[in-house]
């Protein structure tokens, strides 16, 4: 009887102790809320009502009576959600090869080589995406470079919050390898602060405020989407990102749901040598939040942009549809509507003026 009380004891401790494990470094991850002069600009932004954050077309994430069947089509779906083969890596060459270049490092890390400066958007080098490193989508395949070897970057731009976009390990070593300010929306300052990243490298913007940095021009323009690293939504803004040189322009929606807002980007902003366009996780259960490809394609013309290169695919499974549909149908959209369109392997240098035509490398592995 006594032996078999042990066990349970020490069953308990292994048990307490995985769970312990499994928690470790989670309450950083989740971030801070703004305070102080952080909250006092939230509080004031336009795009700030009864207590949270509001997109300018009300879009609920999960239209009423549609959760039950999300979930079980998640558990239970049939679709091939992750490639059969290993995906192909690129070791990209450090050198430009003309006044914008862009990387693409999957999902939606992307180095943008512009007129000698380099921006890096979304950076996230965990291996998953997730407050935890034991639970939460798991990379589908490696980061085709350490952190370390992605050359010295003038800006990080963060789009939103969310796990798959900000992630606190990539952050903080960011922080301590080189001196570039990251450029977030409003309110995710807090995340950062708590993650010890010095407030004079933090520019939190609001919808259609700019800053300049290295002589590039950096506005944040409106996107149709959410926030939250916890249960509690809405409490730092979401953006798209315009960068700007003395000739190239590049836009970035972030994750964003299709909406008319694109058109007065590139009205206003444009036209643009490059889009950088979220094409994956989409769903029928949540349409006005992430973009189906065929959207993405009226995206990019509403913006007047050349060149489109396609992120937030191949890299976590965050959706039901199978891995290789985003991108399949995005090609087939674009040569219906005679779009440029460039898909680089990861880590594959691409210059914008001249970039390879589509090989649908992707539907090998699929």
């Amino acid at each position: 009887m006594a032996d078999g009380r042990m066990w349970r004891l020490a069953a308990g401790a292994l048990a307490l102790g995985a769970a312990g494990y499994a928690l470790r470094g989670v309450p950083a991850a989740l971030g801070g809320r703004p305070a102080g002069e952080r909250g006092r600009r939230v509080r004031r932004s336009p795009q700030f009502r009864d207590g949270a954050f509001r997109n300018r077309t009300p879009s609920p994430i999960l239209p009423p009576g549609t959760t039950q069947r999300v979930a079980r089509e998640l558990a239970f779906g049939k679709q091939r959600r992750a490639p059969r083969l290993p995906v192909p890596l690129v070791t990209p060459s450090a050198t430009a090869l003309s006044d914008l270049d862009v990387i693409w490092y999957g999902h939606s890390s992307a180095l943008v080589d512009i007129e000698g400066r380099r921006v890096l958007f979304d950076p996230v080098w965990s291996e998953r995406s997730s407050p935890s490193t034991l639970v939460g989508p798991r990379r589908l395949h490696p980061v085709p470079v350490p952190l370390w070897e992605v050359p010295r970057v003038d800006a990080v731009v963060i789009s939103h919050d969310h796990y798959d976009h900000l992630d606190m390990e990539t952050v903080r070593n960011l922080t301590a390898t080189c001196s570039a300010p990251f450029l977030v929306p409003l309110g995710v300052g807090a995340h950062l602060e708590r993650w010890n990243v010095p407030s004079s490298r933090i520019i939190e913007l609001d919808w259609n405020e700019e800053a300049t940095v290295e002589g590039l021009r950096f506005v944040a323009t409106p996107a149709q989407h959410f926030s939250g690293r916890t249960l509690t939504r809405n409490q730092t803004l979401w953006t798209s990102w315009v960068v700007a040189g003395e000739r190239r322009r590049v836009f970035y929606t972030g994750d964003s749901g299709y909406f008319d807002g694109y058109a007065a980007v590139g009205e206003e902003h444009g036209p643009f040598d490059l889009s950088l366009i979220q094409i994956g996780a989409y769903s029928p259960a949540w349409p006005d939040i992430h973009m189906t490809p065929e959207e993405a394609i009226l995206a990019h013309l509403d913006l007047r942009a050349g060149v489109l290169l396609p992120v937030h695919w191949g890299t976590f499974n965050l959706s039901y549809h199978a891995w290789s549909d985003p991108v399949d149908r995005l090609w087939k959209e674009a040569k219906a509507r005679d779009v440029r369109l460039v898909v680089p392997r990861p880590g594959e240098r691409v210059s914008v003026g001249d970039p390879p035509a589509v090989d649908g490398w992707w539907q090998t592995i699929a």
